[in-house]
């Protein structure tokens, strides 16, 4: 299996598993797509049948709230039955909504906390060169995620210890919870930040597999300082009505057009040799969005959305 076929597969997953359990986040599973299945397929030392092997990559999401993306590449890959990604988000389930490390193999630490995820790494990664071993450490953080004081206080320890065997890649869809990045706190010059705090830094398409390769092959070169892959992306990735559009950022595909138009469109770019495990076939006779479906509005804050917020002459629901 190649990357593109993955991250294919790891979409459509994504979709399946938001879908059953009316799970949040899609729109943040699909932009880091791209990243987690270059990371899993080309990149990472991981393996599935020694998951906890001592010599291992760390690989950690802290971006935690778009855990799924991680479920769905390690059931990939092998660390645990494909089929269990259906029970994601049930009560009883190990496949909660922010990702947890309790009984998922290949998970190394539970994240949702912001901030948090990254805090780990650098003390991974400072364990990692103390002890003198030779595997490395790769952290996935949100852009929105770099509000956070724990994200910077991160970063300068980190070039206080030299940390080479870090690599820290930023989702950057430039959208957070309810609005833009810009119109919350402004992360602009975020390339320029990161180089102020003395790390190495590489800016690329977060979606080109092969600039993705060529970023995280540069950064096994550099020697006494860490590296941010700053993965520029585009929030809900792959399907036309969720890019872009931060009420993707909670909301899950519903019955009806949403999932019908989600998977219809997947099968539209689906690549040679990968087999839908859900719908093998695509969806025969689907469901389209009718005159009043929401899409194309601005749903920011900053334009004056809100879940709660009425169209003018009646009361459904926008």
């Amino acid at each position: 299996m190649n990357s593109e076929q993955l991250s294919w597969l790891i979409r459509r997953h994504g979709i399946e598993m938001t879908h059953i359990s009316g799970g949040s986040h899609i729109g943040a599973v699909l932009s880091a797509t791209d990243i987690v299945a270059v990371l899993y397929n080309d990149i990472a030392d991981v393996d599935p049948r020694l998951p906890k092997k001592d010599d291992r990559d760390r690989v950690i999401l802290s971006k935690g709230h778009a855990g799924a993306v991680i479920y769905a590449v390690l059931a990939e890959k092998g660390f645990f039955d494909i089929a269990e990604l259906k029970t994601h988000y049930a009560d009883g389930s190990n496949l909660s909504g922010h990702v947890s490390h309790k009984g998922v193999p290949g998970v190394e630490v539970s994240t949702g906390s912001l901030g948090n995820g990254i805090s780990i790494g650098v003390g991974m990664a400072i364990a990692a060169k103390m002890d003198k071993k030779k595997h490395r450490v790769y952290v996935i953080c949100g852009d929105g995620e770099c509000n956070e004081g724990m994200v910077w206080e991160a970063a300068l320890v980190s070039n206080h210890y030299q940390l080479e065997n870090l690599v820290v890649i930023i989702d950057h869809n430039k959208m957070q919870s309810l609005d833009t990045c810009e119109n919350t706190i402004s992360l602009a010059p975020l390339a320029e930040k990161w180089h102020s705090f003395g790390w190495n830094v590489y800016d690329c398409n977060g979606h080109d597999h092969d600039a993705l390769r060529n970023a995280f092959s540069k950064a096994k070169t550099i020697l006494g300082k860490p590296s941010v892959i700053i993965a520029n992306t585009i929030k809900g990735k792959g399907i036309s009505f969720m890019e872009n559009d931060i009420l993707w950022h909670y909301r899950f595909p519903h019955d009806g057009w949403e999932y019908d138009m989600a998977v219809c469109e997947l099968h539209k770019d689906k690549p040679e040799g990968v087999v839908d495990p859900y719908t093998p076939d695509g969806i025969s006779n689907p469901t389209f969005p009718d005159a009043a479906a929401d899409i194309g509005y601005d749903h920011t804050t900053s334009a004056g959305w809100h879940p709660t917020w009425y169209n003018a002459g009646n009361t459904e629901e926008r």
